[in-house]
């Protein structure tokens, strides 16, 4: 048999699917049909990506410039027999991708997380009978029955529907469950408007019905979400950019070096042995081995210290983006709001109520309203408590059902009316389920002698069927003129992004009497998801930081434009589109509407589209999101933020950072700790290579000037990996300035060495290199020592003035004393631990043996401390030639 691919299947009657699909709904398919359906479709499976393999982890630590020429080194020291250089070399390496290998080790899930949705079991009809079969199983075709708490494992198209509701939250963002219709809907409609589809992934809420199976595996809505998560692949950080081209930088100067001075040296008739060495001992002190390993522990405290602030950091890079971050992209529900529905207004006919903090009160706050003093009031709200399905719990946590009808049951509870209570007076004999053709259910409740029909439904559906309005003591006629008010009503609550439901009674002497008939009316309900208290004041604080906060939701617009003007997002008048505009003719996002605050009624695709459309225009871009119709934007994006608490496997697989406690402030609070740990990065490698720098100076002179090496490679190498290490950790452990938020961001295409940084490494790594060899010469013409002698002194020289140097990274302003350098206890921590290493390594023979160093003594310690003081002094005349490039340096 040939495939069957349908076009717009919600578009089109039940009866011309089955016919397209060539099925008896009275039968289903038979199993040899079924079959033959699966062996040309495929299994209803969504296909998984080939995970990373730890192997290639690991090959990937070493695939960068400078461990290739680290490589070369330790080999050139092997084939001339120096062992302990070379196996130091090969340590280093060792070391390095140990740790890269520990950090990176993540394989990519999201789609294994998408896969897991569908492996469920299906009731299908199959040859007039009824089965329960392994949903991979299920081919077009197939009817598929259902009930309430199913969950759907194919795209179908409905056939049959009773009270029908499903919830699609996981796939359009949208938190109000959808009825669900056999009446097809037009072609062109948005996923989330097709109420006559049931999508794969989502679940029955409510009802029961039938559906015929349209589409299976990659061909449903959630699997071109996975093929969308597939494609969506995330850019290199800007730290792992910046890092990669210094590296890059570093390794064609270490050659170059190396290649003009050995050249200098052969010429001059010098040693081809002492040549290499010289290169060796230059290629080691041009990189700093240090770099990475104090960048991947910094970054890791960076992750620690922000999951003690709910945020939890899946990618170590992830830390510094934030920093980075120039656009926030924010969905609305649960985010900027609280994800828990909450009675706002109440209109009666005497007039218009509002719910606050404290309880009810008049529409303008200024007197308290006691429900019981209003008739009007204590009789909607009862209505509200009596036709409704919900559950309160002792504890928010242990709440069940709709939000809507929640919210009326809290609104019915602060004015006194449990649910248990009113039923214990009024009995519950029957319920008529919402319909959504009727729009509207309601409750039969025994009272005295008769029966009182509680009614709640859409407010044009409840209107139509009502007869009269409640007056204080009486019931008025209710006329088209006042009909009409009312739904100016209506309309002015929705213009305020309230969800308007609308209460009505009606007293009968028999329970089987018509319900939505002659119908008593009591008022109006507007609902909101309210913003969270501290979003206003985290929106302000991004915009101080000049960052955009943008955002994105399946909501509708009238509703996302209210929650945006309450949280302060775009002023009061923020710009507003539907995903459906965005797209121009040429496929790309019309460029214009990416200076829009608010993006409505958004696909997964469209929000994929618009963080690539934002990353082209040079932004550096966070999503955040919860359901699996956000993991594309979410992986796409530099960093990915999916919610903890009410977020999907799939989001949270496909995301960088977690919030724990789902709040926009957390990513604030992320942002600044990026900022920081940016900062902290920037100045400890100036740190490493300034003093490196310094070792490669002293080398390359001495060489040139046809002095012996006052370095020996092991000596460089100890000093890469020991001395400079824990200062420059230290430096990393900073907690940066309280007015780092009141900054605009940098500009992502910012080097992590700038002008300024440059010229900071070359003019501190002058006056260390002028100090160590000071100290050579007063050690070797001064006091006559020997040549072993010499080097220990040139080594220690350098040694404790590089650690001396650490409080020459002080901040500018800071005071010379008392600064953030000073006051930083890992600092002090950091000098003591290497002071005692640099002296074990003096007068301990065994380490001083293969450093080549002798035990020094008293004479050698007064030019080491002199000399070694000599950059710190000079830090002051840096900092100032310095400070007119790069005010914060």
């Amino acid at each position: 048999m040939e495939r069957v691919r349908l076009d717009s299947p919600h578009g089109q009657s039940a009866t011309e699917v089955l016919a397209s699909l060539n099925v008896s709904f009275a039968t289903g398919l038979s199993d040899h049909e079924a079959e033959q359906r699966l062996s040309v479709y495929g299994a209803n499976a969504i296909g998984s990506r080939q995970k990373v393999g730890l192997i290639s982890v690991l090959v990937h630590q070493f695939q960068s410039l400078v461990v290739a020429l680290l490589a070369v080194a330790a080999a050139v020291a092997f084939y001339f027999r120096e062992w302990e250089q070379g196996g130091a070399i090969v340590g280093v390496l060792i070391l390095n991708a140990a740790i890269g290998f520990v950090t990176e080790i993540k394989a990519v899930r999201s789609i294994e997380a998408i896969r897991t949705l569908g492996s469920r079991s299906a009731r299908v009809l199959r040859g007039g009978h009824t089965r329960l079969i392994p949903a991979e199983r299920l081919v077009p075709g197939d009817i598929v029955l259902l009930d309430a708490g199913d969950v759907i494992s194919a795209d179908l198209r409905v056939v049959e529907a009773a009270d029908l509701d499903a919830d699609e939250s996981t796939l359009t963002g949208e938190s109000v469950r959808v009825g669900k219709l056999v009446a097809p809907v037009e072609a062109n409609a948005r996923v989330a408007d097709r109420t006559s589809m049931l999508f794969k992934g989502t679940n029955i809420t409510r009802g029961s019905g039938t559906g015929v199976v349209v589409a299976t595996g990659m061909d449903t809505e959630l699997g071109h979400i996975s093929r969308l998560v597939a494609e969506a692949e995330p850019e290199a950080s800007p730290l792992e950019q910046k890092l990669a081209l210094l590296s890059g930088q570093l390794v064609w100067l270490t050659l170059a070096l190396t290649a003009l001075i050995g050249g200098i040296g052969l010429l001059q008739g010098k040693d081809a042995f002492l040549m290499v060495e010289a290169a060796i001992a230059l290629a080691v002190a041009a990189i700093p081995e240090g770099l990475p390993i104090v960048a991947t522990l910094a970054l890791a405290r960076g992750m620690w210290r922000m999951a003690r602030k709910n945020a939890l950091i899946e990618r170590l890079s992830a830390v510094e983006t934030l920093g980075a971050t120039t656009v926030i992209l924010t969905d609305k529900t649960g985010t900027l709001t609280e994800n828990r529905m909450t009675v706002r207004r109440i209109w009666l006919p005497s007039g218009e109520l509002r719910l606050g903090k404290t309880g009810f009160e008049l529409a303008d706050g200024s007197a308290p309203v006691r429900p019981n003093t209003v008739s009007q009031l204590e009789c909607l709200l009862k209505v509200a408590v009596l036709c409704n399905n919900a559950t309160l719990g002792h504890v928010p946590a242990d709440d069940s059902g709709d939000p809507m009808e929640l919210a009326l049951l809290r609104a019915g509870r602060l004015a006194g009316f449990d649910r248990p209570g009113l039923l214990s007076e009024s009995p519950e004999i029957r319920e008529h389920a919402f319909d959504t053709v009727r729009k509207m259910m309601a409750t039969v409740h025994r009272r005295g002698d008769g029966y009182l029909f509680a009614i709640k439904g859409a407010p044009e559906s409840v209107l139509a069927g009502a007869a009269c309005i409640a007056a204080e003591d009486r019931e008025v006629a209710l006329d088209e003129t006042t009909r009409l008010e009312w739904l100016a009503r209506v309309a002015t609550l929705g213009a305020n992004g309230l969800r308007v439901l609308a209460f009505a009674k009606r007293t009968r002497p028999r329970p089987d009497d018509p319900a939505f008939e002659a119908l008593t009316f009591l008022g109006l309900v507007g609902l909101e998801d309210p913003p969270r208290a501290d979003v206003p004041d985290a929106i302000a604080a991004c915009n101080a930081a000049g960052i955009r906060v943008i955002m994105i939701t399946g909501d509708h617009s009238v509703t996302a434009h209210s929650i945006a003007r309450l949280v302060g997002l775009g002023g009061q008048a923020p710009r507003v589109v539907e995903g459906h505009k965005l797209i121009s003719v040429d496929g790309k996002v019309n460029a214009q509407f990416l200076q829009n605050e608010i993006f409505a009624r958004v696909s997964p695709t469209e929000k994929l589209n618009l963080v690539r459309s934002y990353q082209a225009a040079g932004e550096i871009v966070a999503v955040t999101g919860d359901g699996v119709n956000d993991a594309p934007a979410l992986r796409q994006a530099d960093i990915g933020v999916a919610m903890g608490l009410r977020g999907t496997d799939v989001a949270r697989e496909a995301a960088a950072m977690i919030l724990l406690d789902d709040a926009f402030p957390t990513i604030v609070e992320a942002i600044r700790n990026g900022r920081v740990i940016f900062g902290n990065i920037r100045r400890f490698t100036t740190y490493l290579l300034s003093c490196n720098l310094g070792e490669v100076s002293i080398v390359g002179i001495a060489m040139v000037s046809g002095l012996p090496l006052p370095l020996l490679p092991l000596q460089i190498l100890f000093l890469n990996l020991v001395t400079d290490v824990f200062p420059a950790f230290a430096l990393a452990m900073g907690e940066g300035e309280s007015d780092i938020l009141k900054r605009p961001p940098r500009d992502p295409k910012e080097p992590i060495l700038g002008r300024a940084q440059w010229l900071a490494i070359v003019l501190y790594g002058s006056t260390l290199t002028a100090a160590t060899l000071g100290a050579l010469a007063l050690a070797r013409l001064g006091l006559g020592l020997d040549e072993r002698a010499t080097v220990t002194v040139t080594f220690l020289t350098l040694a404790f003035g590089q650690l001396w140097h650490v409080f020459n990274m002080r901040h500018p302003s800071s005071r010379l004393i008392l600064n953030e350098i000073s006051r930083n206890p890992w600092i002090w921590a950091a000098i003591a631990l290497c002071a005692g290493i640099l002296l074990t390594a003096a007068y301990v023979p065994s380490l001083s043996f293969m450093l080549h160093l002798v035990a020094p003594d008293i004479r050698m310690w007064g030019i080491v401390f002199a000399m070694s003081v000599a950059p710190l002094l000079a830090g002051p005349i840096v900092r100032r030639l310095v400070r007119r490039y790069e005010p914060e340096m």
